[in-house]
């Protein structure tokens, strides 16, 4: 896979046929706008949940609304060659939305994982997952390896002259 991704709906025809099949479904979604190891656990502990791992990324304009001007770092067919590489990974799907919410009513996922900077009360899609039948699980290193620390720290290094 270089560069383009599933469309949310070939997502949603894709996971029901693997649903037809008898695999369990699950979906994972972010920016990933710089890729680290927090994310590399986050997917795979999210892979260990099921048959399927279905990656879902916030396509270009909507990870520049969520996180602002610069953003993203590498653009969306950078993000999903990234992703697709990851052994845990089986499809990658760019959405424009600022949420999954849309994806997840398509792919109707037995599990949404969701990284350790959430609760199962504050994912976004909470509401729409268990609308179709799945439920949330909050999953990966509880190390805080979070993008905006991470650039904080290049910037300040940066700043240094290191």
């Amino acid at each position: 896979m270089t560069g383009q991704g599933l469309t949310p709906e070939a997502a949603a025809t894709l996971a029901a046929r693997l649903r037809a099949q008898g695999k369990r479904v699950v979906l994972a979604n972010g920016c990933f706008d710089l890729l680290h190891v927090g994310h590399v656990r986050y997917l795979a502990a999210a892979r260990a949940l099921g048959d399927v791992l279905f990656v879902g990324i916030n396509g270009d304009a909507a990870v520049t609304r969520l996180k602002g001007r610069g953003r993203p770092l590498m653009p969306a067919g950078e993000r999903v060659e990234m992703l697709a590489a990851l052994r845990a990974v089986d499809h990658v799907v760019v959405f424009d939305e600022d949420t999954a919410d849309r994806l997840v009513a398509l792919v109707r996922p037995g599990v949404h994982a969701k990284g350790t900077d959430y609760t199962e009360a504050s994912v976004p899609e909470a509401a729409s997952v268990r609308a179709v039948g799945g439920r949330v699980a909050i999953v990966g290193d509880p190390k805080d390896h979070a993008t905006r620390d991470l650039i904080a720290r290049i910037r300040e290094a940066h700043d240094d002259g290191r």
